[in-house]
């Protein structure tokens, strides 16, 4: 539980399940989180963002988007799977990219991200809730485990596996349930001209792009935030 008279600062995090470097970034800014407690009250939310709308429903060979997408070769490709691999290590997170890994398409993913969302009280005692607990576990789901974030039955067990309703996830994702809420929130932030991910909005207004190190997040609140509320 936050300490009384402790400043509040919210953390919007506009990510895609399918990127990588979403959740490395993820993973770095827990550690600013870490150094901050007890001089910050940290309240984080997730929103949608899709690397690849159009992505079909059998997905399509990670190797092949990347190297279609990005115009590399295989051997780049690999790599720079490899290198995000080791970094996400290090921090404690397992890439398992077998040979049938494949990028998949992530609306429905974040119809339920948004649910998770609307279930959280605003004035909850930590600083992440449900969301980021299905947020995680989808991450691991797609990078780690090899499953299919695009398919209902996966994506209501794994909301089942971090304590949401199963039952309901299923109901949310037979129907288009959260989905204008989605489409929504997509347009919004690309208003604000987010264009990559991941991106991290602070207190509403300091935009931080990118999985950037703990150094520069730590640097803007200390000098943006706390220096500006004392």
């Amino acid at each position: 539980m936050a300490e009384p008279n402790v400043p509040r600062l919210s953390i919007d995090i506009v990510s895609d399940v399918m990127c990588p470097w979403c959740i490395i970034g993820w993973l770095k800014f827990q550690t600013v989180m870490e150094h901050f407690e007890g001089r910050l009250d940290f309240r984080v939310q997730w929103h949608p963002f899709e690397l690849n709308p159009d992505m079909p429903p059998a997905g399509e060979d990670a190797g092949e988007h990347v190297m279609r997408k990005y115009g590399i070769t295989a051997e780049q490709s690999r790599a720079n799977s490899s290198n995000m691999a080791g970094i996400a290590a290090e921090l404690g997170f397992t890439f398992n990219r077998g040979p049938d890994f494949r990028m998949r398409n992530s609306f429905d993913a974040h119809r339920l991200l948004t649910w998770a969302g609307a279930l959280e009280e605003p004035e909850q005692a930590t600083a992440t809730g449900v969301q980021t607990a299905l947020k995680l576990a989808l991450f691991a789901a797609h990078f780690t485990f090899n499953r299919d974030v695009s398919d209902h039955v996966v994506l209501a067990d794994v909301a089942a596996s971090v304590g949401l309703d199963g039952a309901r996830a299923a109901s949310i994702l037979g129907s288009g349930e959260f989905g204008e809420m989605v489409r929504t929130e997509q347009v919004y932030w690309a208003d604000q001209n987010i264009t990559g991910v991941p991106a991290f909005i602070l207190g509403g207004r300091m935009l931080i792009p990118g999985a950037q190190d703990p150094e520069v997040f730590i640097r803007v609140i200390e000098n943006k935030v706390l220096a500006a509320a004392a």
